[in-house]
């Protein structure tokens, strides 16, 4: 059993630790500071085992999950340090701190980045795993297994981190704006709207569903639907003359280039010692 620790019981924190420990597999550990959050998240999953202070984490823990925000992650470095964080390996979810970063300030190599979205919490999440060069191999397939414990799970070159946010920890939010566009479509055609989203719903998933049985190409899938002169391509050339695509394109982007940003500010602020 591998005993996992978990620094910071937020939304995904807490989402992925509650899948966790649904696994015979892991031993799962918390420690919160805001301590009446961490009591309500133990009364609801009464199989995590929470701890009264980070020295008392570090001890019953092989794998340390870093679940805090980076500017709160900022102040823990250097009582990390003095509890041992040379002596465990690493996981960390905190957004915009690179590897480079994360190895400086923790004293080892042995850490692995995850890049997880929100559907952890169906254990539906999409994970990008970047892995330090120098870390142990078995830390690798560890960190796998555990991504592939609440979704599916891709190792990725950190480089690219900041793009798989732009298709996937940020593009859920853009999904769910388009199904809410959609429903919203058919409440202006006279459908209610809980019922449209139901609907809306429903044919994402079989899309998704038949895109994966298929492994077809989605456009060929997309104008399979196309018959000539019917109601489809008319709805089409609607978005290609609103400029669905583009807007699409220029959303990933814009999330790609602020995920850049926070990358730089993070690495800058190492180098200034902050």
């Amino acid at each position: 059993m591998i005993k996992i620790g978990f620094i910071g019981c937020g939304n995904m924190g807490a989402a992925i630790a509650a899948a966790l420990s649904t696994k015979k597999e892991y031993e799962v550990n918390v420690f919160e500071a805001v301590q009446s959050k961490q009591a309500e998240f133990i009364a609801a999953h009464p199989e995590v085992k929470g701890q009264s202070s980070l020295e008392d984490l570090f001890a019953s823990s092989e794998i340390l999950f870093i679940a805090v925000k980076p500017q709160i992650l900022a102040t823990l470095y250097t009582q990390l340090g003095k509890l041992g964080s040379v002596t465990k390996k690493w996981i960390s979810i905190a957004a915009g701190v690179p590897l480079s970063v994360l190895c400086k300030k923790l004293g080892t190599d042995q850490v692995v980045r995850f890049m997880p979205n929100i559907a952890a919490k169906a254990h539906g999440a999409v994970t990008a795993i970047a892995v330090h060069p120098q870390a142990d191999k078995l830390l690798g397939k560890e960190a796998l297994s555990i991504a592939q414990s609440f979704g599916s799970a891709f190792f990725l070159d950190e480089n690219l981190f900041p793009a798989f946010i732009g298709i996937s920890g940020s593009a859920i939010a853009f999904i769910y704006q388009f199904i809410h566009a959609l429903a919203m479509g058919g409440c202006k055609e006279g459908i209610p709207y809980p019922t449209s989203v139901k609907m809306v719903v429903d044919t994402m998933e079989g899309a998704v569903k038949l895109q994966k049985e298929t492994q077809s190409n989605v456009v060929d899938l997309e104008t399979f639907v196309c018959s000539a002169a019917g109601t489809t391509i008319d709805g089409v050339q609607a978005l290609y003359e609103a400029g669905f695509d583009a807007a699409v394109i220029d959303a990933v982007v814009a999330a790609t280039e602020r995920a850049r940003e926070l990358e730089e500010l993070a690495i800058e602020a190492e180098k200034n010692g902050k």
